[in-house]
């Protein structure tokens, strides 16, 4: 049974400005103001650097293994989402795991429509490569749009025959930009954070003229063959649901290991309310033991 406090995020959720009437700015404004609640934990070091000429941060919680990197790509369907409204999540994520995280701030739609987000994606991945980070010990993950993003960035690199991090760690990720899963009707009542024809709205902003199954802008059309091993958390009330299996048994297919955990009665981005929701630090605690064993 979900916690007392999912029906309060729910809540909180459902009382958002509908985004049909608000701006783009208004709507990047409002993610960063919900996850504003939620900092990084106390101790943690925030450090923004040039990587390639794409901002990102290094998120560096106290005491932990600084050889053991997370590359994390933020959620926001592409056209929203920054260091801002991510660095506390991925600081939980980074203290789990005993690493720290370089979270990029890749280019945004509709400014910079795809693929705008994939060239910065690979242009951070080959900057830490230069810093010396071993791939062995590097693992990319991302959130939603990020998750889409991760696989992506990973499909990409394997063609262009550069050295692949040791995992890579999707949270509800988007793959399809049609949003054709079964999950876009069956679970519409129970997902108060996204829905069908949001997703379709950012697609277009994203896409601009691109062909929506492109396979680098919907992963769930490429060829992953080759992909190190992929964790996948999603939750069972929301839309994305079917993005997450559907990819996953695509994955498998591909010859892929892949570890799909769903989350009963989980909605989506339930991991950036874990100093609230007791089922958000538990899964972020499920990714940080992972990524442990993964990265040594």
């Amino acid at each position: 049974m979900a916690s007392p406090e999912l029906a309060r995020i729910i809540e909180k959720l459902k009382n958002r400005p509908d985004y049909r009437t608000a701006t783009m700015q208004q709507m990047r404004q409002g993610l960063d103001a919900l996850t504003a609640a939620y900092p990084p934990g106390e101790g943690v070091a925030c450090d923004t650097v040039d990587a390639g000429g794409v901002k990102a941060a290094w998120i560096t919680p106290p005491g932990v293994d600084r050889g053991r990197v997370i590359y994390y790509l933020h959620g926001g369907a592409y056209v929203r989402g920054s260091i801002a409204s991510h660095s506390g999540m991925v600081s939980r994520i980074a203290q789990s795991a005993g690493a720290r995280a370089l979270l990029l701030e890749y280019r945004l739609g509709p400014e910079h429509p795809f693929p705008a987000a994939v060239d910065d994606a690979l242009t951070g991945y080959r900057w830490l490569l230069k810093q010396g980070v071993d791939p062995a010990r590097m693992a990319i993950a991302g959130d939603s749009s990020g998750g889409g993003l991760t696989l992506a960035a990973l499909v990409a690199l394997r063609d262009a025959g550069d050295p692949l991090p040791a995992t890579a760690v999707c949270l509800s990720p988007w793959v399809d930009l049609e949003a054709a899963g079964d999950s876009m009707q069956s679970k519409a009542d129970v997902d108060p954070f996204i829905e069908k024809e949001y997703l379709l709205t950012m697609a277009r902003h994203y896409l601009g003229d691109a062909d929506p199954r492109s396979p680098l802008a919907a992963p769930l059309y490429a060829s992953l063959q080759g992909l190190p091993p992929l964790f996948i958390q999603v939750g069972t009330a929301e839309v994305l649901l079917d993005d997450s299996t559907r990819i996953a048994e695509r994955a498998r297919a591909a010859g892929v290991q892949v570890t799909l955990e769903p989350w009963e009665g989980m909605i989506h981005g339930w991991h950036l309310f874990a100093p609230e929701l007791p089922e958000g630090q538990a899964a972020i605690d499920r990714i940080g033991a992972y990524l442990q064993e993964c990265l040594g």
